[in-house]
């Protein structure tokens, strides 16, 4: 616990990110001594001058053996490298963080995790498949990861949570300064089913510098990264291009070409993100069975429309055209519909834009 303080300490030293924490450590050994070092020490180690000035600041307020106490009646918790419980995945990383600060819990059951993005701006057909998905990984034992942002990020999160899951948050500031701020009773909630994480220091404040970098958190956490929708100079790309160099899977669900929040998602698809129509086609990429916890139509909460969509079908496969004389609908709108069922898994579709009922739910 005694070294532990020291990793804390130098984490609250602005610029001592992964690189220079490796190289203290092969320089010095173990990181009280790199505390403990002179200005000339410091700079053979291979810091720049403005770090060391900067680690002797520090110096002259902390106390690296009194940090994990002080942390720890603030509720907040962390893990180094050197911990058997840092998140395996996100260890695999080029240059994972040193030090991740949490409040909740972390578990081995969040080896098993999915990331759920997009953008703030989420349109009603993103906000159901994001629900939709976030409900199907979380009744299947999958933990789902998201950054606590406005949009799509709280709407997986949300969702997780009422279907019983399991989900993360990582955050562009310090654990204990929660942003947006209206997303507090959601922090707290995630923390109760999960943990809300950062690499960055408790009582950093959120700054726009901040999110680019988090982003490689969310995508080293997750085995896979799902863009829900994305205009083109969204955050969430960011994230996915992380997700690529990584060598994670990255899914990115269509839309129309005249929606402005899924040009982004559809540039993915045509550089090569797997399109996701629906959830299970994660799972599959992935190598995961569904579990006993998925849900069943009779269990999930139907539109009327979709409970009209599943009797006209019956033990049928029906023409969308058909559908829609039956139901008196534009194609337009029960085309929305009917990727909505084919997230839930209420649905299939065939070649020809046919459509017939899961035989799982049948």
């Amino acid at each position: 616990m005694q070294e532990a303080g020291f990793w804390l300490a130098l984490s609250y030293v602005r610029g001592i990110g992964a690189v220079r924490f490796r190289k203290l450590l092969s320089f010095f050994g173990d990181l009280s001594r790199a505390w403990q070092a002179g200005s000339t020490e410091l700079l053979a180690a291979g810091l720049s001058e403005k770090n060391v000035a900067d680690i002797l600041e520090k110096r002259k307020t902390f106390d690296p053996l009194a940090l994990p106490d002080q942390l720890s009646a603030r509720g907040i918790s962390f893990l180094t490298w050197q911990d058997d419980a840092y998140p395996r995945y996100l260890k695999e990383i080029a240059q994972p963080p040193p030090v991740l600060f949490y409040k909740g819990s972390i578990t081995a059951q969040d080896d098993l995790a999915v990331a759920i993005v997009g953008t703030r701006n989420v349109t009603a057909y993103g906000k159901q498949i994001t629900r939709d998905t976030a409900e199907y990984l979380a009744h299947n034992g999958v933990t789902v990861v998201s950054g606590l942002a406005r949009g799509v990020d709280g709407l997986a999160h949300h969702a997780a949570i009422e279907a019983g899951g399991r989900t993360i948050a990582v955050l562009g500031s310090g654990v204990d300064v929660i942003y947006p701020p209206e997303h507090r009773r959601l922090a707290e909630q995630i923390q109760e089913q999960g943990a809300i994480v950062s690499d960055y220091a408790p009582g950093t404040k959120p700054d726009g510098i901040n999110f680019p970098p988090r982003n490689r958190i969310i995508s080293g956490l997750s085995r896979a990264t799902i863009v829900i929708e994305a205009g083109e100079k969204s955050g969430a790309l960011i994230t996915a291009k992380f997700a690529v160099e990584q060598d994670r899977e990255v899914f990115a669900v269509p839309g129309s070409v005249l929606s402005p929040m899924s040009r982004g998602t559809n540039d993915l698809i045509g550089e090569g993100a797997m399109p996701m129509t629906n959830p299970k086609s994660v799972l599959e990429a992935l190598r995961i069975e569904e579990g006993s916890k998925a849900p069943k139509a009779q269990e999930q909460s139907l539109s009327d429309m979709e409970r009209t969509v599943l009797r006209i079908l019956g033990q049928d496969s029906l023409h969308i055209d058909e559908i829609c004389v039956r139901m008196d609908l534009s194609v337009e709108k029960l085309t929305v519909t009917l990727t909505m069922m084919e997230l839930k898994g209420l649905v299939v579709r065939e070649q020809g834009m046919t459509y017939r009922q899961n035989g799982r739910w049948m």
